[in-house]
């Protein structure tokens, strides 16, 4: 069976997570909600929504949907002001030439919106246009959800048990186990092997030019 992959898209192939914490520290500020960047940390990847809701439990304050909203624009226009920082992880360009070269089928299927993956596509030299993209706005529900990868599998037109999952935080690999894709993590995003396996990752690489490095270990040529 051919392999297809499916690629998150912020600490995978972009060098992008901290400038996505920064701008959720600067959002939560704004609102004089308190939170250590570590913790916001440790929530990237997930959908706003579910990451807003997330937040709630942890500092005890109950989000109203205009807050929330607030929250969002805040974020947005923040993470935009800090694109000119956003730039490509190693051998994610390289990776994705190859695959193309090779004959994979790919997409990236991300927790953002349209507009912050339209930034994060611009740092590795790509258009809407060039490339099959789902995005947070396609789906009802976010990682760790399977909605994505779900969607990515069809638009790709292959089975979710042929694709490779590949990303950098736990949610990822838990979404690819609950919709029986294979994991793949990568360590560019700041989560560490453990935490990567044990949320259900078959391998974790450095980042994505390891896992060009070692492409023949995870994927069955076309």
């Amino acid at each position: 069976m051919e392999t297809s992959f499916i690629f998150d898209l912020d600490g995978t192939l972009t060098d992008s997570v901290y400038q996505n914490v920064a701008a959720w520290k600067e959002a939560l500020d704004a609102e004089k909600i308190p939170l250590a960047m570590w913790r916001i940390h440790r929530k990237i990847g997930m959908s706003g929504g579910l990451m807003l809701k997330s937040l709630s439990r942890e500092t005890g304050l109950e989000l109203n949907e205009q807050q929330a909203k607030r929250l969002s624009d805040h974020h947005g226009k923040a993470y935009e002001r800090l694109q000119g920082q956003i730039i490509a992880l190693p051998g994610a360009v390289e990776l994705l030439h190859a695959l193309t070269h090779a004959g994979f089928k790919w997409c990236i299927a991300t927790s953002g919106g349209s507009d912050t993956a339209t930034i994060n596509l611009k740092a590795l030299g790509l258009d809407m246009k060039d490339v099959t993209l789902i995005t947070r706005d396609d789906v009802k529900q976010g990682k760790p959800d399977p909605s994505l990868f779900l969607a990515a599998a069809q638009r790709m037109a292959v089975p979710i048990e042929n694709c490779l999952v590949v990303g950098d935080a736990i949610w990822d690999m838990l979404a690819a186990r609950r919709c029986k894709a294979t994991g793949i993590g990568v360590l560019s995003g700041g989560y560490d092997i453990a935490e990567l396996e044990r949320a259900g990752a078959l391998r974790v690489y450095e980042d994505a030019l390891d896992l060009l490095n070692h492409l023949d270990e995870v994927a069955s040529r076309p």
